[in-house]
């Protein structure tokens, strides 16, 4: 271990298997099924397809933000260490736990006036902001300080790429957490929704496509237009309970991008995946900056 923390929450849908091998530490969310709450616990205490499938029998899922006590308790256990912290939140456009970590990051600032953190917000999601992670561990092993991978980070977050689509939009509609710069028509939730990140850090919808073989090509196509036909970085290709269609993307992907250094199939966690239901996949790549 360095001499600072990498850290995220939860909701960077990484594996727990990712975390422990790249060193990179993380706060629990917590979500509800059918007014039961459940730590975010990656999997192990409601497994993703058990959950995907009750949202398909009809269950309402509900989140709530990680909050400032929480926040105070976890940096704390770090700064007692020693430790100086990097930690990288959900994006502000989606949650409030960027507010919530800064709140606490202050309370903290009184009390270890030696340590220093670093609050980052992400303005990503999912494996978009597993990616993000990921690619911070690895200049953190190459040697890269606290204060220059804050700084990289900061310069460089609007290049993470999330190019989406769901086959079924009406928990993102109950969800409430597509913005309202959004352009759904009604008739839509019957097709295939595209959706982005946009660059306030907000998922949008726009546009719809009849069937998953279109679908697939725009995804493809739009993450080629934004990484370029040589890109040598990793992808990642997350899904919510629709592995199959994830595999088809990858190799859809592959054949377009021959010097892509990996593509990794991710599932969509059980926070994230309260918002957005099962049929979703997604494409995350470091690529052009998002403007719009």
């Amino acid at each position: 271990m360095g001499e600072y923390v990498l850290s995220c929450c939860s909701t960077a849908d990484l594996s727990k298997e990712d975390f422990l091998s790249r060193d990179i530490h993380y706060i629990s969310n917590f979500y509800q099924i059918d007014g039961v709450r459940y730590k975010d616990d990656l999997g192990e205490s409601v497994t993703y397809p058990e959950f995907y499938q009750a949202i398909r029998e009809g269950a309402v899922t509900k989140t709530s933000h990680i909050n400032v006590e929480s926040y105070v308790k976890y940096f704390e256990g770090f700064l007692k260490d020693g430790k100086d912290i990097l930690h990288v939140t959900l994006s502000s456009g989606l949650s409030d736990t960027f507010n919530n970590a800064n709140k606490a990051k202050k309370i903290l600032d009184k009390k270890y006036p030696e340590r220093t953190i670093y609050i980052v917000d992400s303005m990503a999601a999912s494996s978009g902001y597993g990616l993000i992670m990921e690619t911070l561990a690895d200049k953190r092993d190459q040697g890269a300080p606290i204060k220059e991978l804050y700084r990289w980070i900061i310069d460089n977050r609007m290049n993470m790429n999330h190019i989406l689509f769901s086959s079924d939009i009406s928990t993102y509609l109950r969800g409430g957490k597509l913005s309202k710069r959004s352009n759904i028509i009604k008739s839509a939730v019957k097709y295939c929704q595209f959706l982005y990140m946009n660059y306030l850090g907000e998922l949008v919808a726009r546009g719809r496509i009849r069937g998953k073989k279109n679908a697939f090509k725009l995804m493809v196509d739009r993450a080629v237009e934004t990484a370029g036909a040589d890109y040598r970085g990793k992808a990642f290709i997350s899904n919510s309970d629709c592995e199959k269609d994830a595999k088809k993307v990858a190799r859809m992907l592959k054949k377009r991008l021959p010097n892509i250094s990996g593509i990794e199939i991710k599932d969509i966690g059980n926070t994230i995946g309260s918002h957005a239901g099962p049929g979703t996949i997604a494409i995350y790549l470091w690529g052009t900056p998002r403007v719009c």
